[in-house]
């Protein structure tokens, strides 16, 4: 970039003019846009590197930086996510040196840059001259300076004060050589979800007005009446304030709906202002686990050009590489349809485990690179950490870094160089996509919120834990499984699992019924489709008791310690309900308790329909309808998976030994089979090709070496 674009530091930037996304957030998110979008090329080959935070240390650092980044194979780096404070060093006064050197300086050694809007982070002074931007919880005590994402998502002061930071940002850099992606705020969601301050409770307001159009509307979607609770005014509609344990459940889950779009509109008035400026694609870092998101992400998806999460694996989690797996398969799930889902990007893991975790240990030799080709496996098109440089100072001193406390000597190092070798060797993988599966896992932010809160009855029951369940089951047989939003076409999927679905609408009922019509296999557990989208209960059949041939006749939870046995030999916890069967058939029944002799898990067997628009069903073949009524152990989990697995026809992406996962992805020339082996032996698989790691022919038995991986250009 031309020096003459460079005043000097502390050059006051002119003002730019206010514009209307400066005020409250708009009532509803936009139109959603349409999602067949193409891959996004950030680099050649797949993108390697992380945060780097030049600002934190002396400039002559800086070239050491660069130095070992190339040393790496680093290609791509995050810059500016915190660097709001240290650019804007007070009210409209800015230093650009630092960032602008940065930028050349990576520009001449050949690595790209994420821009981040480093919106998550206000300047102190922003917070002293402004404390109303800082957030309320639910208690009414507001947040203090000094913590990330420290604004409330409603706020028109913040708004403004943001916005004009990001104008500033986008017309020095928007044409910046070195610039290959634009990077939203930073994990929207992670500390500033919810607000409830009066500015937050204005806008929720405004919120509902749009959605139901009258407060007789809400009324009647709340079950105002219930304690006598009617509103006769917009304003005595608050947030769901106060930690109370009995929280309008139409109240509650409309304010988590209205506090995912009020940080999603942010992210599109940020959004808007660097689309003035560039033509570089747009991306906000999500971060997707395996229960209910603190907000929709789906939702958020089609409103990125490339999908871009963070995941870090818990170190006390003995099942940490399923839960990757199967986070990496939900956020692929977000990226499009089922025939057309293109790379997303995983923008930050890490090296170690982070330090916001209670005992952040150390991965074992070989997980770093693992966990890495894990998520390429599954559709990113690189792997990035946070961060590049562990830092010495401030609240993440102790966070894991490419480049650790012990320098170049450690063997964090090590394995960081040896990655960014086999990140090359993959070069040709980038672009491809994850062969389309035959099998999805349904879910859906809402239910989780809704199970979780209010006088449900079970209060301990955890949204994910049935999604992982089932996921898990599939994984460990290497079927081929996407997790995918409500709303999703699931023509295409011979089997589909909807886990816990506490809150389910009609048009969604719909497309879980025309599974089995068409000659596909539908499994609903327990408590699916028992309330409508508002939190209200259904009464009478419900919206999926026809196809599944069962009802619930009553719930029957658990007490703490207590178990019930079933007749395949599984003992189950938490979750059990008494039900009746209509024309579906007992698989497993209940052998102790008051239920013993009922149905655990029934069967139908649906008349087939028309077939699906692909091929994969077929005109008159019958279907099957499962419902799983208690929580199953995992035993009994596998037992039922086997025998659907059978009957459905799904087969393994290739044929394994225990312990490795094998993914495919599939390029226009050829096809990649990756196999990970997660034990501490030797294990084999049946395939042939040239393993791109290593360059040598294997086949058609490939052996893989403890914990590590073998990536095939298929033959």
């Amino acid at each position: 970039m031309p020096p003459d674009r460079y005043p000097a530091p502390g050059t006051t930037h002119p003002q730019p003019v206010e514009f209307a996304s400066a005020v409250v957030p708009p009532a509803a998110p936009p139109t959603t846009p349409d999602r067949t979008r193409a891959p996004v090329r950030l680099v050649d080959g797949l993108a390697y590197g992380g945060d780097y935070n030049p600002e934190q240390w002396p400039r002559h650092v800086w070239d050491e930086d660069v130095a070992l980044m190339r040393e790496a194979g680093v290609n791509l780096v995050t810059l500016g996510v915190f660097a709001w404070g240290t650019v804007e060093v007070a009210d409209g006064v800015r230093d650009w040196s630092w960032l602008d050197d940065a930028l050349d300086l990576l520009h001449a050694h050949g690595i790209g840059v994420d821009l981040a809007t480093p919106t998550a982070a206000p300047p102190s002074w922003l917070h002293t001259a402004h404390p109303e931007v800082l957030p309320f919880d639910a208690d009414l005590y507001q947040q203090p300076p000094g913590g990330r994402l420290a604004w409330c998502p409603s706020s028109a002061v913040f708004r403004r004060y943001a916005l004009r930071h990001v104008e500033a940002l986008a017309r020095r850099y928007g044409q910046h050589p070195a610039l290959r992606l634009w990077h939203v705020s930073n994990e929207l969601g992670g500390g500033n979800a919810r607000c409830y301050c009066d500015v937050s409770a204005a806008a929720f307001r405004d919120w509902l007005a749009h959605r139901y159009g009258s407060l007789d509307a809400v009324n009647a979607a709340w079950g105002t009446a219930q304690w006598g609770h009617r509103f006769g005014a917009w304003e005595e509609v608050l947030p769901p304030r106060g930690k109370h344990g009995a929280p309008n459940p139409g109240l509650f889950l409309d304010y988590e709906r209205y506090s995912s779009d009020a940080l999603l509109a942010h992210h599109l008035a940020e959004r808007a202002v660097l689309e003035r400026h560039s033509d570089v694609p747009v991306t906000t870092n999500i971060m997707v686990g395996p229960g209910a998101q603190v907000v929709d992400y789906a939702s958020w998806a089609p409103h990125v050009d490339v999908v871009a999460t963070d995941h870090y694996t818990l170190v006390d989690d003995p099942d940490r590489e399923h839960e990757l797996a199967m986070a990496g398969d939900r956020v692929r799930g977000m990226a499009g349809t089922r025939e057309h889902r293109p790379p997303w990007l995983l923008m930050e893991h890490s090296t170690g485990a982070p330090s916001w975790q209670q005992r952040n240990r150390a991965k074992d030799p070989g997980e770093i690179a693992r966990n890495a080709l894990a998520h390429v496996a599954h559709g990113s098109d690189g792997a990035l950490f946070f961060q590049w440089r562990a830092s010495t100072g401030g609240a993440e001193q102790f966070h894991s870094a490419m480049l650790p406390h012990a320098g170049t000597r450690s063997r964090v190092w090590r394995e960081v160089v040896a990655l960014g070798a086999d990140l090359r060797a993959l070069g040709e993988v980038a672009g491809s996509v994850v062969e389309p599966a035959r099998a999805a896992v349904v879910v859906d932010d809402a239910a989780g919120w809704a199970l979780q809160h209010g006088l449900k009855p079970h209060r301990g029951l955890r949204y994910g834990r049935e999604m992982r369940a089932w996921h898990r089951a599939l994984w460990e047989r290497n079927v081929r499984c996407d997790v995918v939003p409500v709303g999703t076409d699931l023509d295409g999927y011979d089997l589909v699992v909807a886990p816990t679905l506490l809150v389910l609408g009609d048009a969604d009922a719909e497309r879980l019924r025309a599974v089995p019509a068409r000659g596909g296999t539908l499994l609903a557990t327990y408590l699916t489709g028992t309330c409508d989208p508002t939190g209200q209960v259904r009464p009478g059949r419900g919206v999926l008791e026809d196809v599944l041939g069962v009802w619930t006749d009553e719930f029957y939870p658990l007490q703490v310690g207590e178990r019930v046995d079933l007749d395949d030999g599984s003992v189950v916890t938490d979750w059990t309900e008494r039900v009746v069967l209509d024309d579906a058939e007992a698989v497993v029944r209940y052998a102790s308790s008051s239920l013993a002799g009922g149905a655990a898990v029934t069967r139908r067997t649906v008349p087939g329909g028309s077939g699906s628009p692909d091929g994969t069903g077929t005109s008159g073949t019958s279907g099957s309808a499962w419902y799983v009524s208690a929580m199953l152990p995992p035993d009994g989990v596998d037992r039922v998976v086997d025998r659907v697995v059978a009957e459905t026809g799904l087969v393994p992406v290739a044929e394994t030994e225990h312990g490795v996962e094998a993914v495919r992805r599939v390029g226009a020339d050829a096809s990649y089979l990756f196999l990970l082996n997660r034990t501490a032996e030797r294990r084999t698989a049946t395939a042939t090709g040239t393993d791109l790691l290593t360059g040598v022919g294997c086949g058609p038995a490939v052996d893989i070496p403890p914990g590590g991986a073998r990536v095939l250009r298929e033959t």
